[in-house]
C-alpha cells in the first residue's frame, strides 16, 4: 500500500544542505499499525509529512496504492490526500470559530459531498465518538479529550484508508490519552492503516510494528 524507495529529503538552511531523511526504504501494508519513534530531529515528522503528501521528497519514489504519487502535481496530490489520508495532531488544529459538528463537516464540504450525506456522516460520527451533546460547542468550550475526539471524527469523516497521528496524546492527561489511543486502535479493526509518531516508548510498543529513527534513517534491527 505504502512504498518508499530510496526516499531522501533535504533542506537548505543558510548556505548549508541539511539531510532530514536519507535513502528511506519502507513498505507498509493495508491495515498495519505502525509507530515511528526516535529523538527530536531524527526525521519522524518529516517522514510522516511525506507519507501524508504534505511535502515532497528531494529524491526517491513514493508509491501509494500502486500509483507513483511523487509524479503528481499539487492539485492531484491534494485530491488523493483528501480522499485517502486523515490527520490527527497533538494540537488538534480545529477551527476556533466553528462548532464541533462544523469542524467535522469541513472536509466533507471541501470534497463536495452532498448536503444530506454530509449531515448523516456528521451525525453518525458525533454518536460514535460520544459528542452528540457537544455538537454545537466551539473548541474553547470543550475539554482536551473532547477536542481530540472531534479531531479524530474529522480525520475519519472521508473514510480514509490511512490515518496519520502525530503525538496525538501529547496535550492530554494519561487517562484521556489512553482513551484516545483506544479510539485510534479501534480503527485498525476496520482495515485503516494507522501510523503513529510518538516520543512515548510505552505508547509506541502498543503498535504491531515499530520503526526507530535516528539522524534521518530507520535503524534496522533496533533493540
Amino acid at each position: 500500500m505504502i512504498e518508499f524507495e530510496r526516499v531522501s529529503r533535504s533542506f537548505t538552511v543558510g548556505d548549508q544542505q541539511v539531510s532530514a531523511l536519507r535513502d528511506i526504504n519502507l513498505s507498509i501494508t493495508s491495515g498495519d499499525y505502525v509507530s515511528i519513534m526516535g529523538p527530536s530531529g531524527s526525521g519522524k515528522s518529516t517522514l510522516l509529512n511525506l507519507i501524508g503528501l504534505l511535502d515532497r521528497p528531494s529524491s526517491g519514489t513514493y508509491t501509494l496504492d500502486g500509483s507513483n504519487v511523487t509524479a503528481l502535481n499539487d492539485t492531484q496530490q491534494a485530491r488523493i490526500r483528501s480522499r485517502k489520508i486523515g490527520f490527527v495532531f497533538q494540537s488538534f488544529h480545529l477551527v476556533p470559530r466553528l462548532s464541533a459538528a462544523m469542524n467535522i463537516e469541513l472536509p466533507l464540504i471541501l470534497a463536495g459531498i452532498p448536503v444530506q450525506e454530509r449531515k448523516e456522516r456528521v451525525q453518525k460520527l458525533l454518536e460514535n465518538y460520544g459528542l452528540t451533546d457537544r455538537a454545537h460547542h466551539r473548541p474553547d468550550q470543550l475539554s482536551g479529550g473532547q477536542r481530540q475526539r472531534v479531531a479524530i471524527a474529522r480525520a475519519t469523516s472521508m473514510h480514509p484508508s490511512v490515518l496519520l497521528a502525530d503525538e496525538p496524546t501529547g496535550n492530554l492527561d494519561q487517562t484521556t490519552g489512553r482513551e484516545v489511543i483506544n479510539l485510534l486502535e479501534q480503527l485498525t479493526e476496520q482495515n485503516v492503516t494507522l501510523i503513529l509518531v510518538t516520543h512515548d516508548p510505552a505508547l509506541g510498543e502498543r503498535a504491531s510494528r515499530q520503526l526507530h529513527m535516528r539522524d534521518g534513517e530507520i535503524i534496522p534491527n533496533h533493540r
